[in-house]
């Protein structure tokens, strides 16, 4: 199943971003297999971050939730989120990441 995860960050993002990160990253990592895409989301090229985005190849709804909220940024700040199932277009090509 693919899902996609979209982070909303709130006040105490940053300093959770700052202390986490090499964390996150590492769990990232991690999951490749699960999260084979993910980075932060800003509104132009070198702003703040004002959220995630997380590309997901998960076995169910279930699993993504568990993967989320196992995250060390979730875990320091339970940031809002939709999680969304995504039908990619052209199925036959692969997506570039």
């Amino acid at each position: 199943m693919r899902l996609v995860a979209i982070f909303d960050d709130t006040p105490r993002m940053p300093a959770v971003r700052e202390r986490f990160e090499p964390a996150h990253l590492a769990y990232l990592r991690e999951h490749v297999a699960e999260i084979p895409c993910a980075g932060g989301l800003r509104d132009a090229p070198g702003g703040p971050y004002i959220g995630g985005l997380w590309v997901m190849e998960v076995a169910s709804k279930e699993r993504a939730v568990q993967l989320i909220e196992a995250d060390p940024f979730f875990q320091a700040e339970r940031r809002p989120y939709r999680l969304l199932v995504w039908g990619k277009a052209l199925p036959d090509l692969q997506a570039v990441l």
